[in-house]
C-alpha cells in the first residue's frame, strides 16, 4: 500500500496529538457592531469530528445522484468560512475529488465549461449563486452548514480514502488568471499533495516549538495559498484565526494579538503594506508588530519602502514565494541584514535556474548584473512538479519567474517574462489578452493602450486615442465594445467601469528608448497618484 501524506492524514494525526488545542478561532460579530465580539475556538478533535460529519453527509447526498466515489465534484464557494473548510475536507474524506472555484469567478458559463473539461459529476455551490446554477450540466447541491451535517450523524462513516497510485487525482484547482477567456485546470495528484505536506511543514515551522503558534487565515481555501498554509499549520498543531474579513483593520490585528495570542501574521503583501504604513505613524501598532514571531507575506513583493521600514524596525519578515501550479517554492529566512530578502528553495525539491536569454551588454561591452536573469524551472523529477498537462515538451514546468542569483543558492525576484500582473489578492490577470481585445474591437478609436493594476482590486486601461473625441464618450464606447469579453473573466480581471479607462494624450505614456514599447511598470509609477485617487473613489 502506498504511504502518502495528505490534508486528511495530517488532520487525523493532529486530532490525536493535539486533540484539545484550538485548530481555529472564528470571528463572531453582531450585525450592529463593527468590531469582533468574541473569537470562538474549535478544537482539533472537534474539527476532525466535523469533517467526518461532512463526509457522511456528502456521501449520502451524492450517492442519491449516482455520483460514485473518486468522481470529481465542483465546489463553488467563498473559501473564507469554517463551513467551507468542512465542505472541502468532508468531500475529500467521503472519497471524492474536489474541484475548487472561488466566488471571484462569477460567470456560471465559465464554471460549467471547467466542470465539463474536468469531467466533474456534480457541483456544490454557495447559496449566493442559487439563481446562476439553473442550467448546470451536472447535478447541483447547495453547500452545507454544520447543522446540515448533523442530520447525517447516524450514517456510516465512509472508508478512509487511500490512493491506488501517486498519480490519482486529489484536487483540481484553477489558475487565478484567464487564458483565452477561461482559467486553466490545475490537477493535483496524490503524489503532488504529499509534496505539499512536506513543503508546508517547513514553511509553517514555529519559532518556539514549545508554544502553540497562532496564525491568520490569508485567503480563500479555493486557492492554493490558504490550502497550503492550513496543511502546514495542522502539522504543527497551530491555530488559524478566521478574521472578520481578509483585509482586516490594524485595530483587528491588535485585537487578535491581545485576545487570540496571534504570533504569526500571514497576509498577502498588499494587505500587509496597510499595517506597515499605519505603523509608521502609530508607535503602539509598531510595538505589537515587532512582538510577532513571524510576519509571512506572499503573492507580491512588498513595496521597497515598506520592506526597508520593516527590516529597519526589526519586523520578522518572511517572503514566501509560490504559484497556483506549484504551491510555495522559495522563502526568505527570518533574519536581518542585507541578505534578509534573499530567497532560497524549500527543502526536498529539484529546481533549475536557467538563463532567460543572452546577457545584454552596454556600449562599453560590460555585462549588467541585472541582465543576467535566470528563469525558475521546476524539474520533471521534483516531487512538486505540476501535472504533466502543465509541463513543456521538455518534461519540466517553466514558471516564467525571473531571478538574479545574489549569492550561491540565494536569489532575488526580478519579475516575470510574460504580460501577467497580480491583483490586490495576488490573483493573476493576463494584461495582454485585455489589450489585444481592445485593439481588435476598438482599433478605430485607440492608437495605443496598456493595462496596469499591480496590487489593485481590478485592472485599469490607459488609452492614447486614435482621433479627437470626447473622452467620456470614448470611454463609454470602449466599455460597450469590450463588455462581452469581460463578462467571462474573473472579477479581478474585469474592466467594466468607465473610471478605469484613462485617456491620455498621444505619446504621453512612457516608452522604451530602443523599441518604443510602452513600459507597464513606468506607467504605474508615473500615474500612481491618479490611480490611487481613482481606486479610492471606487472602494
Amino acid at each position: 500500500m502506498l504511504s502518502l501524506h495528505s490534508h486528511l492524514t495530517v488532520l487525523e494525526a493532529a486530532a490525536t496529538n493535539y486533540s484539545d488545542r484550538p485548530a481555529f478561532r472564528i470571528a463572531q460579530k453582531s450585525a450592529s457592531r463593527s468590531t469582533v465580539d468574541t473569537w470562538l475556538p474549535i478544537s482539533y478533535q472537534d474539527f476532525l469530528a466535523d469533517v467526518e460529519l461532512s463526509a457522511r453527509y456528502w456521501l449520502k447526498r451524492l450517492s442519491v445522484e449516482d455520483v460514485a466515489p473518486r468522481s470529481i465534484v465542483g465546489l463553488w464557494l467563498s473559501g473564507l468560512d469554517y463551513s467551507d473548510v468542512l465542505n472541502i475536507y468532508g468531500m475529500s474524506r467521503a472519497g471524492y475529488v474536489p474541484q475548487l472555484f472561488s466566488l471571484r469567478l462569477p460567470n456560471p458559463d465559465v464554471v460549467f465549461e471547467l466542470l465539463q473539461r474536468a469531467n466533474a459529476k456534480a457541483l456544490v455551490y454557495d447559496p449566493s449563486f442559487e439563481s446562476a446554477v439553473v442550467n448546470a450540466p451536472v447535478p447541483v447541491r447547495r453547500s452545507a452548514s454544520i447543522q446540515d451535517f448533523e442530520s447525517c450523524a447516524g450514517e456510516q462513516l465512509p472508508p478512509f480514502p487511500t490512493p491506488n497510485s501517486k498519480d490519482d487525482l486529489a484536487f483540481v484547482f484553477h489558475t487565478s488568471g484567464s487564458t483565452s477567456g477561461s482559467p486553466k485546470l490545475v490537477p493535483c495528484t496524490a503524489g503532488y499533495i504529499d509534496s505539499v505536506v512536506f513543503k508546508s511543514r517547513e514553511a509553517s515551522t514555529p519559532l518556539n516549538p514549545l508554544k502553540q503558534s497562532v496564525s491568520t487565515w490569508m485567503g480563500s481555501m479555493c486557492h492554493i495559498g490558504q490550502s497550503f498554509m492550513l496543511i502546514g499549520s495542522i502539522q504543527h498543531g497551530s491555530c488559524t484565526i478566521q478574521p472578520s474579513k481578509i483585509n482586516f483593520s490594524s485595530d483587528e490585528l491588535v485585537d487578535m494579538i491581545n485576545r487570540c495570542n496571534l504570533n504569526r501574521l500571514h497576509q498577502f503583501a498588499t494587505f500587509l503594506s496597510v499595517h506597515i504604513r499605519y505603523a509608521r505613524q502609530n508607535p503602539k501598532l509598531l510595538v505589537f508588530m515587532q512582538s510577532l514571531d513571524t510576519i509571512l507575506y506572499s503573492g507580491l513583493p512588498l513595496p521597497q519602502e515598506d520592506e526597508e521600514f520593516g527590516y529597519q524596525n526589526k519586523l520578522n519578515l518572511v517572503n514566501l514565494f509560490g504559484s497556483t501550479e506549484c504551491g510555495a517554492m522559495m522563502f526568505s529566512q527570518r533574519k536581518t541584514g542585507p541578505d534578509a530578502r534573499f530567497l532560497s528553495p524549500l527543502s526536498g525539491v529539484k529546481y533549475g535556474f536557467f538563463p532567460a536569454g543572452p546577457a545584454a551588454k552596454s556600449d562599453s561591452g560590460l555585462v549588467s548584473a541585472n541582465s543576467q536573469l535566470l528563469e525558475l524551472v521546476i524539474l520533471g523529477d521534483s516531487p512538486d512538479c505540476p501535472h504533466t498537462s502543465l509541463r513543456k515538451s521538455d518534461g519540466h514546468f517553466h514558471t516564467g519567474d525571473l531571478f538574479l542569483e545574489a549569492q550561491p543558492g540565494q536569489y532575488l525576484f526580478r519579475g516575470r517574462d510574460d504580460d501577467w500582473i497580480k491583483s490586490l489578492t495576488s490573483l493573476r490577470c493576463d494584461t495582454r489578452a485585455i489589450e489585444d481585445n481592445v485593439r481588435a474591437t476598438c482599433g478605430d478609436l485607440v492608437d495605443e493602450c496598456i493595462v496596469v493594476g499591480t496590487g489593485r482590486p481590478s485592472p485599469a486601461l490607459f488609452i492614447e486615442p486614435a482621433k479627437d473625441m470626447d473622452h467620456e464618450k470614448l470611454k463609454r464606447e470602449i466599455i460597450r465594445r469590450t463588455r462581452e469579453f469581460h463578462a467571462r473573466r474573473y472579477l479581478h480581471e474585469k474592466i467594466t467601469d468607465t473610471e478605469l479607462v484613462i485617456v491620455v494624450e498621444r505619446g504621453a505614456l512612457p516608452r522604451t528608448a530602443t523599441k518604443g514599447n510602452i513600459r507597464r511598470k513606468a506607467v504605474e509609477e508615473s500615474y500612481q497618484v491618479l490611480l490611487d485617487e481613482i481606486y479610492g473613489e471606487l472602494d
